[in-house]
């Protein structure tokens, strides 16, 4: 009686260490799905500030995320024209809107919102391009300046478009 009781746990034992060694499970925490085999290089042109609003840093610190997102989260190679993939467009939005009232008739709160056209060619696979623009947007407190609080808006607005291009160009979500 003994012995059925160790052989049943032996065996269920046996089961359970087999079945997690057998199981593998992959998970891509970057979020890209590129097939490397065809996909090897990158060309991203310079996104250039045609907003009617303009802010000198912006583009620059924008073309300069969107980079950084493709050098970190993936395997492909930049070259300066013609590659694989090809990121083009432009920054066609930078506004400033009032948001709220405050009960004394003026504006409470004000967003600053930040839109970029994008041209997205798979050389590679041409049903996969697209042109579609991107938009984020912040809101701050109407008591303060924009110059004062416009850089750290401009971070947050950048990383949350470049990461919406990411999305959409490689991660296929």
């Amino acid at each position: 009686m003994v012995w059925n009781s160790l052989i049943k746990q032996g065996v269920a034992w046996l089961f359970i260490v087999m079945t997690m060694l057998s199981c593998t499970i992959s998970y891509k925490f970057n979020g890209a799905s590129i097939n490397y085999d065809k996909v090897k290089t990158i060309t991203i042109n310079t996104f250039e500030n045609r907003a009617l609003y303009q802010y000198g840093p912006l583009a620059s610190t924008f073309n300069n995320k969107l980079q950084d997102a493709y050098a970190q989260q993936t395997k492909l190679r930049f070259v300066k024209q013609g590659g694989d993939l090809e990121l083009s467009g432009e920054i066609v939005g930078y506004d400033v809107y009032n948001k709220s009232v405050a009960a004394d008739g003026f504006s409470a709160q004000v967003e600053l919102r930040l839109t970029i056209n994008v041209r997205f060619v798979n050389n590679t696979n041409h049903a996969e391009d697209f042109e579609q623009r991107f938009t984020a947007s912040q809101t701050y407190d109407s008591t303060l300046q924009l110059t004062s609080v416009q850089d750290g808006l401009i971070e947050e607005m950048t990383k949350e478009i470049v990461d919406q291009i990411f999305n959409a160009t490689v991660a296929n979500w």
